[in-house]
């Protein structure tokens, strides 16, 4: 893939994954934390998943079918849509305000929290994405 092409992919999903983050964070009533929080998640499950199952696994003969639309879709989705969806800068600003107002604990709860989470979301996303792979049926056997 050419880099104009992979650019042109990471710019698409990276638009539609920030609009999608704008119309959660809109319908999510206040507080904000909570439309982060899951944003965050559900990107972070997207994203465990995408990796897994977009992996340039070989096929049983070593050939890598698919590999180059394997590849743009990682870009589209994986790089573009989540990295446009999920914001840890928005996690850092908002902590940042909570400790400014003078919540500490809830500031640094809110951010290990997110962190923890997140771990869970994405490993949540490869196991689902793991069932039923080829390359991991061939590892069993």
């Amino acid at each position: 893939m050419r880099f104009p092409a992979a650019v042109a992919l990471v710019a698409l999903g990276g638009a539609v994954g920030t609009y999608a983050r704008v119309v959660v964070s809109l319908v999510v009533p206040d507080p904000a934390l909570v439309a982060t929080l899951a944003v965050n998640l559900v990107g972070a499950f997207a994203l465990g998943y995408l990796a897994t199952r977009l992996a340039d696994g070989a096929d049983r003969d070593g050939a890598r079918p698919g590999r180059e639309r394997r590849r743009g879709v990682r870009l589209l989705l994986g790089t573009g849509f989540c990295g446009g969806f999920t914001t840890y800068s928005l996690i850092a600003l908002q902590a940042a305000m909570l400790m400014g107002r003078g919540d500490v604990p809830v500031a640094v709860l809110y951010g290990a929290t997110t962190l923890a989470l997140g771990a869970v979301a994405t490993m949540l996303g490869i196991v689902l994405a793991s069932r039923g792979r080829p390359d991991r049926a061939r590892a069993t056997s």
